[in-house]
């Protein structure tokens, strides 16, 4: 794009139209376009400015709905005002607003000199052709994260990203920009304070975080977006997990997944692809090897190659059935929930020239259309094999009967009994900003005066997409939490798509390395039920080692598919698939791996329903809550690629090279006077104190380091896919054995606690209601030289009552001390569990 910067001058004050008490608004008094600039508080530590124009029209389909003003009882005090500046405070925040030459904001703790926030002077909302630019000063020091969804490292400080999306198949983990997402919130981090910037528009631009230098304004950050004006939200927090949990206030808490959705996923291009033997014979002998493996699979991701065409032109064509591949879609759907797995089906939201459909869609404006032509307006598409294209046309949302075709191919779907949509390359990389849409069908739209896809932004498709999957999908089936996957999102899609990954990523060391990265800045994003494809979608075969160090690490992450297409010279249709018995000497390891990962799903699955209700992602930087130790705030730690928080308890690290068994990991240091250090969970099983850097060994057929944060718990199942205890009717409710078994690992200093008592709290629903209630457990407990003492409380409110009727205490490996009740029930020793761990019994009082 080319640069057409112009300030604009002379703002004076305007009457405020809007509805907080703490605001400021002005109007340019150029000649040449007027704009005005509004700064408004919508909450006491999120803030809102505008900067608009006749010509550069408010985001017409705002990312984030209009925010109600609720200030509540926020203390407010008016601190400066003349005819250029206005200051007030608002709780502990301090705002100020500038406006000599051009609006300037800045925003600081009222007890501290320090700035948090502040535009560039003489620079800072600027007019740049048929959009903006809007400048602010850098911290060179702070960590920068978000954005959705960026290539590694975690830190986006000093580097350039595109906001936009695109099909990035076999992307460089530390290099290709843009990836899959368009998410334009960026949040500085500090020991100090936080503060997230983010944009509510779906229009194309970048972020520069500080990748530019200039000799007269130095160090800088800066936002540019291609169409319209400017809304954006500045939320301001002490620690990440503050601006996050507002940020989750403005856009939404992230949705509940169903619980069968954090088990294994299964997947590969090239079982749906077979004709000889046909994909759903291929499909049930590759479930009989799970069970021949005795590896537990939770559901099986369903690629196109379903809806390829049986005769010529054989491509694919969404919401149609390949019936040589599977003459008996609901006959093949019944006998796989038989043994217990789920079917995401995969659509894409294009059609090709061929497809039954595509003269209904373009006849009832369901189709872009080409301003110059006034036709349908096509262009290249995904047709079949690695790389094929064909003629067609992408589906526009905004259509009304485009979205109710879409809404009853999703409902049919469900009704065969497909569980869940996956909605696949839906980056809606259009070649032509002026393409127009009909604008028929558009929650919340604030301007239809121009119909050109520029101006609203490819992304808003990706949201509208979603929502119209999840709309089927919930017209089907009223009362379970629909389920769709992306590979594509806005910030806006999150409300109807409870899950995403990160597309089409490497087979490579680097890669599986990068893809901690890549989970952080999601997290903050608020994609929280999010993972990769284990062993890699594309590029060579795993080798043993990788494989292994990948399982290993990915069973302790948030989503867990191992699915890929590794196209080939001599197989360019359906490619390889990665599966878990693929080499023999180490499937007892993938086993015991995948085996564990269930073992923990209560665990995991409580992380899930956390992040439903706290917006804390499940997956975390090594700083989260660690804010005050400095060595957090090192180069090293900053990257986010070798170590992560998984929950509250658990600290993850990995090995990321071939032919290497030990790794360095650091242990952070909490200000609480109560750091007790952490337990390796595997041999030597030492106990070791925070604030340094250790060495652990791991064996690649072993383990990859892990750790428990002393005093915490991890609540336990069977190390198999149990029933979900809301699914009553299903063919899986017959075939899976119940989820009555519950224990809970707890991690106690090594000698007395001092007379400090622990407490975890985890979550439990019935894993698939659209409206759960969701209870909660806190166990507790207190330790002596001879002794741990242990209590565990249901939540007073709780509704859902968990099949398991008593819980088994787990001591860590080593720890030979009894446990008793602090209540004074009755605790029974039992056996020493597989792993050798020192076990007892509580009945739990009904």
């Amino acid at each position: 794009m080319p640069q057409l910067e112009r300030i604009p001058k002379h703002y004076k004050s305007a009457p405020y139209t809007g509805e907080s008490a703490a605001a400021v608004q002005l109007r340019s008094n150029d000649d040449e376009t007027r704009f005005y600039f509004t700064f408004d508080a919508v909450q006491p530590h999120i803030f809102r400015t505008t900067f608009t124009s006749d010509t550069h029209p408010l985001p017409p389909y705002p990312s984030i709905p209009q925010q109600d003003t609720t200030l509540g009882g926020a203390r407010l005090t008016a601190l400066e005002s003349d005819d250029s500046h206005h200051s007030f405070q608002i709780d502990d925040i301090k705002a100020s607003v500038d406006w000599k030459h051009a609006p300037v904001v800045s925003l600081s703790w009222i007890d501290s000199a320090e700035v948090l926030h502040a535009d560039l002077e003489f620079r800072s909302y600027i007019v740049d052709g048929p959009g903006i630019t809007h400048y602010t000063r850098h911290d060179r020091k702070a960590l920068h994260v978000g954005l959705g969804e960026k290539a590694a490292p975690m830190d986006l400080t000093a580097r350039h990203f595109q906001i936009s999306a695109t099909d990035c198949f076999g992307y460089e983990a530390y290099a290709t920009d843009p990836m899959y997402k368009h998410m334009p919130l960026l949040i500085k981090a500090t020991p100090n304070g936080c503060v997230g910037i983010v944009s509510t528009s779906h229009s194309r631009g970048s972020w520069s975080v500080g990748s530019e230098i200039d000799g007269l304004w130095g160090h800088f950050k800066v936002y540019r977006q291609d169409y319209g004006g400017l809304e954006e939200y500045i939320i301001v927090g002490r620690t990440l997990k503050d601006v996050i949990r507002s940020y989750a206030e403005l856009v939404g808490f992230p949705l509940l997944a169903p619980r069968w959705a954090y088990g294994y996923l299964s997947g590969g291009y090239k079982y749906t692809m077979g004709d000889d033997p046909p994909a759903y014979q291929q499909l049930l002998d590759f479930a009989d090897k799970l069970k021949e493996h005795d590896i537990p699979c939770s559901a099986h991701q369903m690629s196109s190659g379903y809806s390829i065409a049986e005769t010529e032109p054989k491509v694919r064509n969404v919401f149609t059935w390949n019936r040589h591949r599977f003459p008996d879609p609901e006959g093949w759907i019944g006998k796989y929930h038989a043994l217990g797995i789920r079917l995401l089906t995969n659509i894409k939201p294009f059609v090709l020239a061929s497809h039954p459909a595509y003269k209904y869609l373009a006849e009832n404006k369901g189709l872009f259309t080409d301003q110059r032509t006034k036709t349908t307006a096509e262009m290249r598409l995904w047709s079949a094999g690695g790389g094929e294209s064909g003629l067609g046309s992408h589906i526009d949302f905004t259509s009304s009967a485009a979205n109710e075709w879409w809404v009853r191919g999703v409902q049919k779907l469900k009704e065969q009994g497909v569980d869940a949509m996956w909605n696949d390359n839906n980056e809606y990389t259009l070649p032509n900003d002026s393409w127009e849409m009909a604008l028929q069908a558009v929650p919340r739209a604030r301007d239809k005066a121009s119909k050109e896809v520029g101006l609203w932004g490819r992304a808003m498709h990706t949201e509208l997409m979603a929502k119209a999957s999840y709309d089927g999908l919930l017209r089907a089936e009223p009362h379970v939490r629909p389920f769709v996957l992306t590979r594509s999102a806005s910030i806006g899609t999150l409300r109807y798509a409870c899950s995403s990954w990160s597309g089409d990523n490497m087979t490579s060391w680097e890669s599986m390395k990068a893809a901690n990265a890549l989970s952080l800045n999601a997290g903050v994003s608020l994609m929280h039920c999010y993972g990769h494809d284990i062993g890699g979608f594309e590029g060579p075969q795993p080798s043993r080692e990788l494989l292994l160090r990948w399982v290993q690490l990915g069973c302790h992450q948030v989503r867990f598919a191992i699915n890929c297409f590794k196209t080939s010279p001599q197989d360019n249709q359906a490619g390889e698939v990665i599966e878990p018995w693929m080499y023999p000497e180490i499937t007892p390891m993938i086993r015991k791996a995948i085996k564990r990962r269930y073992e923990i799903m209560p665990y995991i699955y409580s992380l899930g329903l956390e992040s439903h209700l706290t917006a804390s992602p499940p997956q975390r930087w090594i700083g989260w809550g660690y804010e005050s130790d400095p060595e957090v705030w090192t180069k090293l730690l900053k990257n986010g690629e070798e170590q992560y928080w998984f929950g509250d308890t658990l600290l993850v690290g990995g090995v990321y090279q071939p032919g290497v068994d030990r790794a360095r990991v650091y242990l952070p240091r909490s200000s609480d006077g109560f750091d007790f250090g952490y337990i390796n969970l595997n041999a030597p099983y030492e106990y070791l104190a925070s604030g340094q850097w250790v060495t652990i060994d791991s064996p690649w057929r072993q383990s990859i380091p892990l750790l428990a944060k002393i005093g915490g718990a991890i609540p336990v199942g069977k190390s198999v896919h149990t029933r979900m205890p809301g699914d009553k009717k299903s063919p899986e409710s017959r075939t899976l054995p119940a989820d009555d078994w519950r224990g809970i690992e707890i991690f106690p200093p090594k000698g007395s606690s001092h007379g400090h008592t622990f407490s975890t709290t985890w979550y439990d629903d019935d894993g698939l209601s659209q409206k759960p209630n969701i209870s909660s457990f806190t166990v507790s407990y207190v330790s002596t030289e001879e002794k741990v003492t242990v209590s565990l409380t249901p939540h007073a409110d709780n509704v859902f009552v968990p099949d398991w009727k008593d819980v088994i205490f787990i001591l860590p490996h080593g720890d030979e001390r009894y446990i008793e009740s602090a209540r004074g029930f009755n605790m029974v020793h039992l056996e020493r569990d597989h792993a050798g761990r020192v076990c007892y019994k509580m009945a739990l009082p009904r």
